[in-house]
C-alpha cells in the first residue's frame, strides 16, 4: 500500500516526490492495514496459534449506483471538498450513501447532519485514484473532533462513508463508524470490505491523526450500529521484509481485540442503537474481566484470544 503523509493537507510539488517518514507506530499501523486487505484470504496467527479458518465472504453491496450518476466526481479531484459539496448531484449521492438513522454526536441528530457538519466548508482536496476511486473529506465538526469522509468506487457503483469523533457519553472512545445504505450485513470485519477502500481508509486515518487502533463500527441500511471487527494482524509482514518488533505489534493486536470487545459489549447492552449513550460495565463483564486477568495475567496472546472469544459471544444476534 502506498502511503501519503500529506494526504489531507495542501501538498507542494516537492511533496509529491518526497519519501514518507513515519514513527514506528504509524508504520506498524500501515503494515497491519495493508496485510488486512488479504486477511480474509488467510485467517491465522494472531489468535494464539489457532488453526486457519475459512475466510469470510466479501461484503455484498446492494443497489449499485449507475455510472452516469458518479462520473462527475472525477471532475472535482484536486479541488477543495467544499466545492463538490455545493453540487446538487453530490447531495443526491449522499442520500443514497448515508443510512437514515439518529446518530449520537454530542447530541442526537441525523447521521446525514453530522456528515454535513464535517464536510461543510472543507478545504481538503478531493482525492482520486486510477480514474475510478474518489474520496471527499472534511474536518469541520464543531466539537468532539468530528471528521468524516465519503468514498466512491465509480466502476462498481459502491459508496461508503466514515465518521470519527471522541464521545463523552460513556461509550468507548474515540470511535469510527463506517456506513453505507448498500450494506445489509450485521456482522463484518474490515477484510470483507473492498481492498481499495481499506487501503484508502488506512491513509485517511493516519493523515488526520486518528489513533492506530480505535473502536470501529459500521452502520448498514437498517440504521443500527455493529462492531466492525479488526482482522488485521499487526505482526504479519510481507515475505522478505523485516518483521515488526514483536512487543509493539502484539500490543497493537491486544488493543484491537480489546477495542472490538468493548464496542461489542456496548452494542450488546444498547441493542445496537446508533444513538446509544450511558455505557457502564455490567456485572457479567466485570466478572469476565476478572477471570480473564487471573487466567492470562500479562500474557498478550492469551488476552487477545480470550477477548476475541468474548467479542464473538457478544456479537451473537439477540434471541
Amino acid at each position: 500500500m502506498r502511503f501519503f503523509p500529506g494526504f489531507f493537507r495542501k501538498r507542494t510539488a516537492a511533496s509529491h516526490h518526497a519519501a514518507a517518514s513515519w514513527p514506528p507506530i504509524a508504520m506498524l499501523l500501515l503494515a497491519g492495514s495493508a496485510l488486512a486487505l488479504h486477511a480474509a484470504a488467510q485467517q491465522q496467527g494472531s489468535d494464539g496459534g489457532a488453526q486457519p479458518e475459512p475466510p469470510p465472504a466479501p461484503a455484498v453491496f446492494h443497489n449499485p449506483i449507475p455510472a452516469d450518476q458518479l462520473d462527475f466526481l472525477n471532475s472535482y479531484v484536486g479541488q477543495p471538498a467544499k466545492v463538490l459539496v455545493k453540487d446538487k448531484r453530490f447531495h443526491n449521492l449522499m442520500k443514497l450513501l448515508v443510512p437514515r438513522t439518529v446518530y449520537h454526536y454530542g447530541i442526537d441528530m441525523p447521521l446525514a447532519q453530522a456528515m454535513d457538519e464535517a464536510l461543510d466548508g472543507s478545504k481538503i482536496e478531493v482525492h482520486g485514484w486510477e480514474g475510478r476511486y474518489v474520496l471527499a473529506a472534511g474536518n469541520g465538526g464543531e466539537y468532539l473532533r468530528g471528521r468524516g469522509f465519503a468514498w466512491f468506487d465509480l466502476k462498481e457503483g459502491i459508496a461508503l462513508g466514515g465518521f470519527y469523533f471522541q464521545p463523552t457519553n460513556g461509550e468507548p472512545t474515540p470511535t469510527l463508524a463506517i456506513f453505507s445504505r448498500q450494506l445489509h450485513d450485521e456482522m463484518l470485519s474490515i477484510g470483507q470490505l473492498p481492498v481499495k477502500f481499506a487501503e484508502n481508509l488506512g491513509e485517511w486515518t493516519a493523515g488526520v491523526g486518528i489513533p492506530p487502533v480505535t473502536v470501529r463500527y459500521f452502520i448498514p441500511e437498517n440504521g443500527k450500529k455493529y462492531v466492525l471487527v479488526h482482522d488485521e494482524d499487526y505482526c504479519d509482514h510481507t515475505p522478505g521484509d523485516p518483521a515488526p518488533p514483536e512487543a509493539a505489534c502484539q500490543q497493537l493486536n491486544a488493543e484491537a481485540a480489546e477495542a472490538d470487545m468493548n464496542g461489542a459489549y456496548f452494542m450488546h447492552q444498547t441493542h445496537n442503537q446508533a444513538n446509544a449513550t450511558a455505557w457502564m460495565l455490567g456485572q457479567d463483564q466485570v466478572v469476565w474481566i476478572g477471570t480473564r486477568n487471573s487466567t492470562c495475567g500479562a500474557a498478550l496472546p492469551c488476552r487477545i484470544r480470550l477477548a476475541r472469544r468474548r467479542t464473538r459471544v457478544l456479537m451473537r444476534p439477540f434471541p
